[in-house]
């Protein structure tokens, strides 16, 4: 079973209080974009296997969204913390690069 800790209300929560939101950290598009990178925005989203940055909402809770990194293979969750940021804060990228030497994401080393 998946449980994450809701960075809002400090909440051990298993996966039956919680709403998944799908990939974080997607950089939207405007509306100059080009067809083909407004299609990219909306279908096209990284399925790793392995490291895995998502939005969840903790919905029995508090109702407020948050992020979460985590491995699809093992379910080891490396961190959770606030949806109001832009990249993975340095000490959840510190957490997974000890436990996975040589992981990249993206522009993240």
């Amino acid at each position: 079973m998946l449980i994450l800790r809701c960075p809002n209300c400090g909440i051990d929560a298993d996966e039956t209080e919680l709403a998944p939101g799908g990939e974080a950290h997607l950089r939207r598009v405007g509306p100059e974009a080009s067809d083909d990178a407004f299609e990219g925005y909306l279908f096209h989203r990284e399925n790793p296997r392995g490291v895995h940055f998502e939005r969840w909402r903790h919905a029995a809770g508090c109702g407020k969204w948050f992020h979460a990194a985590r491995c699809t293979q093992t379910l080891e969750v490396f961190g959770t913390y606030s949806a109001q940021v832009t990249d993975p804060p340095q000490d959840i990228r510190d957490a997974i690069t000890a436990r996975r030497p040589g992981w990249r994401w993206r522009d993240i080393e």
